[in-house]
């Protein structure tokens, strides 16, 4: 397996960055690789890397306990930051980076992507340490099926029938839970939709915003606001972190690179394989948040989420056959007009 592409021109979501939600952003990036490249299993290990990686996020800020969530994702931007800036100057990719800075509309884009993504970070963290992985793992189930309707909605997409039936199953499910709940699940809604949100807006910057420099852009955004509610947390509760060891101290230090190296991991994926291959993989980081929360952290899940669950999951395999039987049927056009491809 080669070495991850920092230049790559894929753009990625985490389920909880960058993540599953901009799956459909990497189309551009997928079209470009080479038919090669898509038989041999580089391209699928790099994606199975990345979604092991954010299946297992919750887990890794458990493990940062009793730091507080709005600590965690302050120290977590600034050390993104730096992390990133290392990789520019190991790169020597600064000048790029300066390019895309200069674009007023990309640059506008990555504000408006930094301030959904901190939303989706935000809310993932206080999932992760308040007890609520299911949650977070059911938003991620269901991304799939927000970003099919931002489709239809922004981008007047036509939907088929199978997407459809995901979509309504998707709704009752959540109908399902909310009644087990007592409430809204507004965890997984907030996930899904910044999430979904995000995807969209990578989506319209295009392909030219390479994954580092895209994060480096998106946490300088959102870098003052880490500063004031950094201040804020240490002004009002002091600061947990240094305060624990040093192996608690290492933890909080890597959170630029846990955020940064799926991401990463991502982009190398999103140029060696077909789009719908790296659609199918993205379940993988949801299944291990759920498992985490059951095996795990032991959070409680009773009958009424169990059934909400199952019929989401039934809605992601009809999403899953619809997007295989519509490559396929895409795949014999292409042949049937003499072009080769996927």
């Amino acid at each position: 397996m080669s070495t991850p592409d920092l230049d790559s021109g894929g753009t990625a979501s985490a389920p909880d960055a960058a993540a599953t939600p901009a799956v459909s952003t990497a189309a551009s990036a997928a079209a470009t690789a080479t038919p090669a490249d898509r038989v041999t299993g580089s391209g699928l290990g790099y994606a199975l890397a990345a979604y092991l990686l954010w299946g297992f996020l919750p887990a890794y800020f458990v493990l940062l306990a009793p730091v507080g969530p709005f600590e965690v994702v302050g120290w977590r931007i600034l050390f993104s930051l730096i992390f990133c800036a290392l990789l520019l100057t190991a790169r020597r990719h600064w000048a790029p980076l300066l390019a895309l800075v200069r674009d007023r509309r990309v640059l506008l884009s990555l504000g408006a992507a930094a301030a959904v993504i901190y939303v989706n970070w935000q809310v993932f963290i206080i999932a992760s340490l308040g007890g609520q992985v299911l949650q977070a793992s059911l938003g991620y189930f269901i991304n799939p099926i927000v970003t099919v309707l931002f489709g239809v909605i922004v981008l007047r997409e036509r939907l088929r029938a199978a997407q459809w039936v995901a979509v309504g199953i998707s709704v009752a499910a959540i109908v399902v839970i909310a009644v087990g709940y007592g409430a809204v699940p507004w965890i997984s809604l907030v996930l899904a939709l910044s999430f979904g949100s995000y995807g969209l807006i990578k989506k319209r910057v295009g392909s030219r915003v390479d994954a580092v420099g895209g994060l480096t852009i998106e946490t300088a955004w959102l870098a003052p606001l880490a500063v004031v509610q950094l201040t804020v947390v240490g002004v009002t509760g002091g600061f947990e972190f240094g305060r624990h060891g040093v192996v608690h101290t290492v933890l909080v230090l890597l959170t630029g690179v846990a955020t940064a190296l799926p991401l990463l991991l991502f982009a190398s994926a999103a140029r060696r394989l077909p789009l719908v291959a790296l659609g199918l993989t993205q379940y993988l980081a949801p299944v291990l948040q759920f498992v985490t929360g059951v095996v795990l952290l032991h959070e409680e899940i009773d009958t009424e989420r169990w059934i909400g669950f199952g019929l989401v999951w039934v809605a992601v395999i009809v999403l899953s056959v619809d997007a295989l039987l519509a490559a396929r049927r895409g795949r014999r056009i292409r042949v049937a007009a003499g072009v080769t491809g996927l």
